[in-house]
């Protein structure tokens, strides 16, 4: 059973880490907006650019995965900061990609696995032809039962935007 995550009150402290006007405004050009319910109650959105994703905690692994023929070194912040970082709360992530792709992926997932929204592979920038600039991507190496087909169809690459419901 899914479970509604509030996930804006619990980032308070990172936004405080983040600057929280640094958070609704980036300097950059914008590669993620991220919408939702903030607690509950009123919409909002958020942009985000590279600089400000790349301001958030820094997490890697290694991982196999169907797409590419050997292990790479996935790097970004976590799925979960970035939503906490939002301020965004609900149960279902629509990502949506550059080609306009979607796919939902349960908040349970995001905060049970460690899900990235990786912009390096193999610490070199994620470009657009190598399925960047942002990925989300399971840990599948660290956990047998990630390697099945439910959880590889909810990696979504050239991620645009997130939207929380």
């Amino acid at each position: 059973m899914l479970r509604r995550h509030l996930i804006g009150l619990a980032g308070l402290p990172l936004l405080a880490q983040c600057d929280a006007s640094a958070a609704t405004r980036p300097d950059g050009e914008t590669v993620l907006t991220v919408s939702g319910l903030r607690a509950g109650q009123a919409s909002t959105s958020a942009p985000f650019d590279m600089a400000m994703l790349s301001k958030l905690p820094q997490h890697s692994f290694t991982t196999r995965t169907p797409w590419y023929p050997q292990a790479r070194k996935f790097t970004g912040p976590l799925l979960r900061d970035v939503l906490t970082t939002a301020g965004v709360s609900g149960s279902l992530v629509r990502a949506v990609a550059l080609n306009d792709y979607w796919v939902d992926i349960p908040v349970d997932d995001i905060f049970q696995y460690g899900v990235l929204l990786a912009h390096l592979l193999d610490d070199k920038p994620l470009a657009v032809r190598d399925k960047g600039p942002l990925f989300i991507i399971y840990p599948f190496d660290q956990q047998a039962d990630l390697r099945n087909a439910r959880h590889y169809s909810r990696c979504a690459w050239q991620v645009k935007a997130i939207q929380v419901r």
